[in-house]
C-alpha cells in the first residue's frame, strides 16, 4: 500500500475515503460551449480547482450529497486555461492539468465535469447577466454551491448575496462551504504553490491530502546515470505550464502505467554537474526496478525533499551524493511503515 495511504490525520482520511471510492463508472466531460448541453438538473459549483485539494474536496462532498438528495447531477465547471493567466496576461502555474483534474474529480465520485474557455470577453459579463446567461442559459442548474471566497463577473463585483438574491428569481439555492483549515491554516492552491516554490512537498501534501503529482512520458535521455549505477528515467512533461517542486533531491513514488508501484528517488534541475547549460527536467530512479519504461506515461509523486541542487566537481563525487540520496530516501520510507 503507497505509504501516504497509510498516514492518520482526520482530514486525510476523509479525503482518501472519498477519492478511492467509486461512485459513478464514468464522469462526463464537457469541454468548450459546442459541447456543453445545458442540464436543469446539474447541482452545480464553480471555480479553477486547480490541485483539487482539501478545500475543493469538501465542496465537492457536499455537491454530491445535495445531487443525490435531490436527484440531480453533481457538476464542477472549471475554466482553461487559468483565469489569472487571462487576466493577469502572465503565464500561471498549474497545480493540475484538466486531464488530471478530471482524474480527481471522478475520484471524488462526480457526475459531470464542464470545461469553459476564459476569455478576457467572459471576465468581462456583468454579474447578474453571467448567472442568466451562463449558468441558468447555458449550463442549468437547480442548486448551486460555492466556496467561502467565490467572486464572479466583471471586476470580480459578484459573490454569494447576488446568488441568493437571483437564485429567488431563477429557481436554485445557494449554498456557501466555509473555508477549510488545516493545522490552522487556509487551505489554498496559492499556499500550495508557495510551498512547492520552496521544496515544501510534504506541507503541500497535507493541504492537497494526498503527495503533489507529475504525470508525463518517459523519453530516452544520455543513459549517463546507469554508467555511474544510478539508471534514471527521464520525464517529459507535455504541459508547459505544470508546476515542478524547486530544484533538487526528493523522496518519492511512482506508478507506472500497467499500474505498478514503486519507491524511488527523483531529480528536478539542470544538472549542473554534466551540462553547464542544461535544460530543466525531472529524472527518476526507481528502488528495485528493472525493465524498460521508454514511452510509458508514469506518475510521480513527492514525499520528501532531501537536499538541494548542487554541481559536484566530477562523477565520483556525484555518484557519491547519490549514494547518500538513496540511503536517505530509504530511511524516510521505512520511518513510514
Amino acid at each position: 500500500m503507497p505509504p501516504h495511504e497509510r498516514r492518520g490525520g482526520l482530514i486525510l482520511k476523509c479525503f482518501l475515503k472519498y477519492a478511492v471510492s467509486k461512485i459513478i463508472a464514468v464522469m462526463r466531460i464537457e469541454e468548450g460551449w459546442e459541447q456543453i448541453r445545458p442540464n436543469p438538473e446539474s447541482v452545480l459549483t464553480v471555480g479553477t480547482f486547480d490541485g483539487v485539494h482539501l478545500g475543493h474536496a469538501a465542496i465537492i462532498q457536499f455537491l454530491n450529497q445535495r445531487a443525490r438528495m435531490v436527484q440531480g447531477v453533481s457538476t464542477v465547471v472549471t475554466f482553461d486555461p487559468h483565469p489569472r493567466e487571462v487576466l493577469t496576461e502572465q503565464p500561471q502555474g498549474l497545480l493540475s492539468t484538466i486531464p488530471e483534474r478530471a482524474a480527481y474529480l471522478e475520484q471524488l465520485g462526480l457526475n459531470r465535469m464542464v470545461v469553459v474557455p476564459f476569455t478576457r470577453e467572459f471576465a468581462e459579463t456583468p454579474p447578474e447577466e453571467y448567472i442568466r446567461r451562463y449558468l441558468v442559459g447555458k449550463i442549468g442548474l437547480k442548486a448551486l454551491v460555492i466556496g467561502h471566497d467565490h467572486r464572479f463577473g466583471r471586476g470580480r463585483e459578484g459573490g454569494f448575496s447576488l446568488l441568493r438574491h437571483k437564485g429567488s428569481d431563477f429557481g436554485f439555492e445557494t449554498y456557501e462551504i466555509p473555508a477549510q483549515m488545516v493545522a490552522d491554516e487556509v487551505v489554498s492552491s496559492t499556499v500550495i504553490r508557495r510551498y512547492l516554490e520552496k521544496g515544501q512537498v510534504a506541507e503541500a501534501a497535507r493541504l492537497l491530502g494526498r503527495p503533489y503529482e507529475v504525470r508525463g512520458l518517459v523519453v530516452t535521455g544520455r543513459k549517463l546515470g546507469r554508467t555511474i549505477g544510478f539508471p534514471t528515467a527521464n520525464v517529459f512533461i507535455e504541459h508547459p505550464r505544470k508546476i515542478l517542486p524547486v530544484n533538487g533531491s526528493y523522496a518519492v513514488t511512482a506508478t507506472l502505467a500497467n499500474g505498478a508501484y514503486f519507491q524511488g528517488m527523483a531529480y528536478i534541475g539542470r544538472r549542473p554537474s554534466i551540462e553547464p547549460n542544461g535544460e530543466r527536467g525531472l529524472e527518476v530512479n526507481l528502488f528495485n526496478f528493472s525493465g524498460n519504461l521508454y514511452q510509458q506515461t508514469i506518475k510521480v509523486h513527492f514525499h520528501a525533499f532531501i537536499r538541494p541542487d548542487k554541481r559536484f566537481g566530477n562523477l565520483v563525487l556525484l555518484q557519491e551524493a547519490l549514494k547518500k540520496d538513496e540511503v536517505d530516501c530509504k530511511a524516510y520510507f521505512l520511518s513510514l511503515s
